[in-house]
């Protein structure tokens, strides 16, 4: 029942305070003041009639529930008052105005970021900011118009803040040992701006038991980071040789020069045959120069763990996982998901400061290669990566994938044993 200031029950003592609640509680009667004005009265008026300052803990408990009853104000606040009022601040002010910013982003808009966050694992900012733009700019996805003016510090801010966030899905998302060889010139990687420079790496899945997991073979063009990832359950010439005969030929731009870290499994004859092959020059890093691998290295961490997890997968899962790779994680890598790229700038000393301000997909960063068509292999043409490329969105494609790796995950949890 609302009710005004002139129909207040002003009690004095905390007998009839007592008795009006109980009586209430039995008819099951609410009361409840509709003014603010009034409330900040009532209180403070009844706070000077029973003597507030002076009353014991018991029967201040009384009036709290008193006074809770028909301001409906929560315990907290009504303690903020009775504060105010003990300093002589309790008043009203009608004209106060606290400054609110408009309401930019909506729950719509929250849960389209969401849902982005999910089907692609919580990217960063940046790439998260791309990825919503190109659903409206380059997909024309009404609905992300007016998410996709979204800045990547503001998608921080939501993630750590926003309610609507926080309560969603969105929330819960060995080294090789270097070897001494000959084989291969050790140099650091130099493509000046072409394609067709390659860094691998392997990243293993993880032992259980004395049981060696499955391993996974990461390849990254230096230039353009477009990235093509196989599974195999060995590291041997017997498993070896067919992947990275099948990743170079998936490549659509010529490949120049295939460089590795110091470790065995690629250092050897039977990768040096496969890429004597094909006209391919292959190099390794330098001793005591960690960056030489820094892309793929950086990869196998953002793109492989994130993808697969740490924890061990028995080496007969490989095939399926292979077969994921090939349908959906090389094609996502490549076409929907942005990369940053670096641009140097020379500060006042003359050191390169590099900035990374440019967001592309891999494949858009190819095409936006001066006469990029020159770079093509003879079986590939860009009306054709262009089809594969706008089939889907972004994040419709993310989301494809999501479901066929929550199947594949579900299967291999239930029989993971070696």
């Amino acid at each position: 029942m609302k009710i005004t200031m002139k129909h207040l029950p002003l009690f004095g003592s905390i007998s009839q305070m007592e008795e009006f609640l109980n009586t209430n509680k039995e008819l099951g009667v609410q009361y409840e003041i509709i003014s603010k004005r009034d409330k900040y009265e009532f209180i403070k008026n009844s706070l000077w009639a029973v003597k507030y300052n002076s009353l014991n803990k018991k029967d201040k408990h009384t009036v709290f529930r008193y006074l809770k009853y028909l301001s409906s104000y929560s315990k907290a606040q009504l303690k903020r008052l009775v504060r105010k009022w003990r300093q002589g601040k309790l008043f009203y002010h009608p004209s106060r105005q606290r400054n609110k910013f408009a309401l930019k982003y909506f729950p719509s808009d929250i849960a389209l970021l969401i849902k982005t966050d999910v089907w692609h694992e919580c990217l960063s900012g940046e790439a998260t900011r791309k990825i919503l733009k190109r659903e409206f700019g380059v997909f024309g996805r009404i609905e992300y118009g007016n998410i996709s003016n979204i800045s990547a510090a503001h998608i921080y801010n939501i993630r750590n803040k926003n309610r609507q966030y926080n309560s969603s899905q969105a929330k819960f998302y060995k080294r090789t040992e270097a070897t001494q060889t000959n084989i291969g010139i050790r140099r650091k990687p130099e493509p000046n701006g072409q394609p067709g420079y390659l860094r691998v790496d392997t990243v293993h899945q993880g032992d259980y038991l004395g049981n060696k997991g499955v391993y996974h073979i990461n390849i990254v063009d230096e230039t353009t980071q477009y990235e093509l990832i196989a599974t195999v359950p060995n590291i041997s010439k017997q498993f070896l040789k067919p992947v990275i005969e099948e990743l170079l030929k998936l490549f659509p731009f010529q490949i120049h020069e295939f460089h590795a870290d110091n470790g065995s499994e690629f250092i050897n004859q039977t990768v040096v045959e496969i890429l004597n092959g094909l006209h391919i020059e292959l190099t390794k890093s330098r001793s005591r120069h960690t960056n030489d691998n820094a892309l793929v290295e950086s990869k196998n961490g953002s793109v492989v763990r994130k993808i697969f997890g740490s924890n061990f997968i028995a080496k007969r899962w490989a095939e399926a996982i292979n077969l994921f790779n090939r349908k959906y994680l090389n094609i996502y890598l490549n076409y929907h998901r942005p990369c940053a790229f670096a641009t140097g700038e020379p500060d006042r000393r003359g050191k390169i400061k590099k900035h990374y301000n440019n967001w592309l997909t891999p494949y858009e960063k190819f095409k936006s290669l001066p006469n990029a068509e020159q770079y093509l292999k003879p079986n590939f043409n860009f009306a054709e990566l262009n089809k594969i490329a706008g089939r889907l969105s972004d994040n419709q494609f993310a989301e494809e994938m999501g479901r066929e790796k929550q199947k594949l995950f579900k299967l291999i949890n239930e029989n993971n044993r070696p």
